[in-house]
């Protein structure tokens, strides 16, 4: 079991204040640091200084880390054109030496859109974009140098693209697709995804959700692809600590132990372990808490050596 950091830079965060989670991350061994990409605060609050970008953030990371992964859970279809997105995500992927991945999603919050003039189409066209995204991202990382690339598509059309800048990985960065979705997400992630994230979902939500695409990776005759599950996390060395850390993000240690992963180490082992069970090989812990470096310090040190 691998276990990555998740942030949620939209919520009130600095590039320095994720520049610090994600070298501490590094330096404490955690397999990857990954941040949502929102342009709006999701629910009250005080904003702070606003989101930014997620791509943007990621660029800067890849040159001030050297080791960990880095990614986005999820990059909206509606946020960028495919063949852009296509040049940015190979350009950063470069940056950091190969080791950037890519998590794609239809998009789900009508409030940012509206915020700054983002159109967002029914979700019956938004899949259809998703998948047009998918197609095409997947179509110009992998023609070959030398070679052009060209889509015919109901919302995108590319005519003798160059298809480059090439991405550092080969044949292209891991696509991460996730959602709790019965048909067209499971088919899309056997289709086009390295892995399937199922995010802040009960244990027999999981073992659904992962039963779902495995049966479409059958049906599209392909390998199985890595399963992997997003929780919140909150860990304390004893009950005060964890109510502490509950208060921070504004929840209740209750509350937390049966939608998260909180509680003792041992605890939060335990849950681990029943993830695992299920196929999760990898877990993004969505720290909410950014300043709480010690939080991480604790994971690292009771949790990170035992799964």
């Amino acid at each position: 079991m691998k276990l990555r950091i998740f942030t949620e830079p939209q919520q009130g965060a600095t590039y320095d204040e994720l520049l610090a989670v994600a070298r501490t991350s590094e330096r404490l061994g955690f397999d990857a640091f990954f941040r949502s990409d929102h342009y709006v605060r999701i629910g009250p609050g005080d904003p702070g200084p606003g989101s930014t970008d997620a791509w943007v953030t990621l660029a800067g990371l890849a040159r001030e880390t050297s080791t960990i992964r880095l990614g986005t859970l999820v990059t909206p279809a509606t946020f960028r054109l495919p063949g852009p997105l296509a040049i940015s995500v190979a350009q950063v992927d470069r940056m950091s030496g190969g080791r950037v991945e890519l998590g794609l999603g239809t998009g789900w919050f009508d409030a940012e859109h509206a915020a700054y003039g983002i159109p967002f189409p029914p979700i019956g066209e938004r899949f259809a974009r998703f998948e047009e995204q998918l197609e095409i991202l997947t179509g110009l990382w992998t023609t070959p140098v030398g070679k052009t690339f060209s889509f015919e598509g109901a919302h995108y059309r590319l005519a003798d693209s160059p298809a480059l800048p090439k991405p550092a990985q080969s044949p292209r960065p891991p696509i991460i697709i996730g959602g709790f979705g019965a048909r067209r997400t499971p088919r899309l992630a056997a289709r086009f995804a390295d892995e399937y994230n199922l995010p802040f979902r009960t244990l027999e939500d999981t073992a659904l959700g992962f039963a779902r695409v495995r049966k479409a990776c059958e049906e599209e005759d392909r390998p199985q692809i890595t399963l992997s599950v997003a929780q919140v996390v909150c860990v304390g060395a004893d009950e005060a600590e964890i109510a502490r850390r509950a208060a921070a993000i504004g929840r209740e240690p209750a509350e937390l132990r049966e939608n998260g992963l909180a509680g003792t180490p041992a605890e939060v082992l335990e849950k681990i372990g029943r993830f695992a069970e299920l196929g999760a090989e990898r877990i993004y812990l969505q720290v909410l808490d950014l300043g709480d470096l010690e939080h991480l310090e604790l994971i690292a040190a009771e949790v990170l050596p035992r799964v």
